[in-house]
């Protein structure tokens, strides 16, 4: 491996913390879950009893991703994230600035406009069966622009998800570098 290839002296100050880690798994997982639970509650009939619970599982994790979201901009805000390495290239660090904010705004917008395409259709957004968000006033207007924006939006998490992934995928297969141990826990060096 060439010493470009690798993290620089300080690459443990260019480490996320262990909770910020943690936070970024669970998140992935629950990107990945609320997808199909939102293909398979469009497909089924709506006469379906599995429709309502389909519905209140793909709220419930829209709104804990908002929340999960929320928390990491604000730890973000508090604590910076760890400097990039140094063996990126001026324009693989541009891309990941912009493509983390992307991803942050459109993990924002999602379940936004998804909350507001149900509160303001009268349709009430039950957590997990454990409590019901606040409502908003009937707005039909209001309620087809967030579900717009919320049926367009699914491409952008296709696409900054994607994106994320074959960046992730480029550093460990084309660039062979160290970039996935920013994320992961500590390992024990084979070397």
């Amino acid at each position: 491996m060439t010493d470009k290839a690798r993290f620089d002296a300080d690459s443990l100050s260019r480490v996320y913390p262990p909770v910020l880690q943690a936070l970024h798994w669970i998140t992935a997982l629950l990107v990945f879950a609320i997808l199909p639970v939102a293909w398979v509650m469009i497909a089924l009939p709506r006469e379906s009893p599995w429709v309502g619970t389909m519905f209140m599982i793909h709220k419930s994790l829209g709104v804990t991703i908002f929340a999960l979201v929320v928390f990491r901009l604000f730890w973000r805000a508090i604590e910076p994230p760890p400097p990039l390495p140094w063996s990126l290239e001026p324009w693989e660090a541009l891309a990941a600035k912009i493509s983390h904010a992307l991803l942050y705004v459109i993990l924002l917008v999602m379940p936004i406009s998804g909350f507001i395409l149900s509160a303001a259709s009268n349709h009430p957004v039950v957590y997990f069966n454990l409590f019901t968000l606040p409502g908003l006033p009937e707005n039909k207007p209001l309620a087809e622009a967030a579900e717009k924006l919320h049926v367009a939006g699914q491409w952008a998490v296709y696409a900054f998800v994607g994106l994320h992934i074959l960046g992730t995928a480029w550093h460990l297969i084309v660039k062979r570098d160290a970039i996935l141990n920013r994320m992961t826990p500590p390992q024990i060096n084979a070397d």
